[in-house]
């Protein structure tokens, strides 16, 4: 259930989610009358060469004037609808739920499908150092040789005990949420007490995390953002599952969350991460819940991650993602 933290805020919706092709078309009209021929020179704003086509000429001859006409045409790509359609071939059973983001780091152009708040699970974790590491920042002061051995297992090996001790660092949930508020954050809530991993997120707001650890404009200095990156990309091998799926094998960095709920014996599977595809880079976040074991929703994810790439890869999404599942305790 959503806390009232979450309720007070307003949904956030990325601002660049239409691609936009202009194209200048100078048209040249030769002859006053129906007789003369009309040449249509039109230049897109991405190339240099004209395409010229001439319409048939009358019978009748003239003479006459010269008339020059600017037009502007325009086709815009809807890619939340793009997603939307991805996100069709990824099978969804009984009551398993999904939503993804995605963002392109080159053009800062995003997509989002499913806009529901989910249970974090594992995921917060990067969160929790994220937050940590500003408080150091504000305070001019770096982490202690403890905190620093409690970030790697937090992050590498999903560590519990570790996570607990540096969600007590910051405060517990109103740090999280005042980190939070200075990354940009606006539908995630932090769990109530100890309960970390029931901080509540919306894959808009995953992203924008993600934004602060990869992206260039952030609130972390770039040593805390080298340090949580280089942590993201050396987790443990039975780990190594969920938006990695989407990377074409040449780089990844990735947190997965994964948590059965007793109270309805379902699971939340999250994972988020950034991949690389034929060099290009992008930020994917995908969430789960509903998801009848573990094994199937990291297949869920996993397909939904490969969907969400896919958006500005123009590969088509599988739905069939190989789930290499572990019976690993609940994290």
């Amino acid at each position: 259930m959503e806390s009232s933290r979450a309720a007070r805020r307003r949904a956030r919706r990325f601002p660049r989610r239409l691609l936009t092709y202009t194209a200048l078309a100078c048209v040249a009209v030769v002859g006053a009358t129906a007789g003369g021929t009309v040449y249509v020179k039109a230049q897109a704003h991405s190339g240099n060469s004209a395409v010229s086509s001439a319409a048939t000429p009358s019978d009748s001859p003239s003479t006459g004037t010269t008339t020059q006409e600017a037009a502007v045409a325009e086709t815009v790509v809807d890619l939340d609808a793009r997603l939307a359609d991805a996100m069709a071939s990824v099978g969804v059973a009984g009551e398993q739920k999904v939503s993804a983001a995605v963002l392109d780091l080159e053009s800062g152009d995003s997509a989002l499908y499913g806009d529901g708040a989910f249970d974090t699970a594992s995921i917060v974790k990067v969160d929790i150092l994220a937050a940590l590491l500003l408080r150091h920042q504000d305070a001019g002061t770096r982490l202690s040789a403890r905190e620093k051995a409690y970030a790697t297992t937090m992050i590498e090996n999903s560590d519990n005990a570790s996570a607990s001790a540096l969600w007590d660092a910051i405060g517990k949930a109103a740090g999280l949420d005042a980190a939070n508020e200075t990354f940009g954050l606006t539908g995630t809530a932090g769990g109530d007490g100890a309960l970390w991993g029931l901080t509540r997120t919306t894959a808009a707001d995953q992203l924008t995390l993600l934004q602060q650890v990869f992206g260039d404009d952030s609130k972390l200095s770039e040593a805390s953002r080298s340090y949580l990156r280089g942590l993201m990309g050396q987790i443990e091998a039975d780990q190594q599952w969920g938006v990695s799926a989407a990377a074409d094998g040449s780089g990844w960095a990735l947190k997965n969350g994964w948590l059965p709920r007793s109270t309805t014996g379902l699971w939340d599977v999250n994972s988020i991460g950034r991949v690389s595809v034929d060099g290009h880079a992008y930020l994917v976040a995908v969430l789960s819940n509903g998801n009848s074991t573990q094994a199937k929703g990291i297949s869920l994810v996993e397909a939904a991650a490969k969907a969400a790439v896919s958006v500005f890869t123009g590969e088509e999404a599988s739905a069939s993602a190989s789930a290499n599942a572990t019976s690993a305790a609940a994290r």
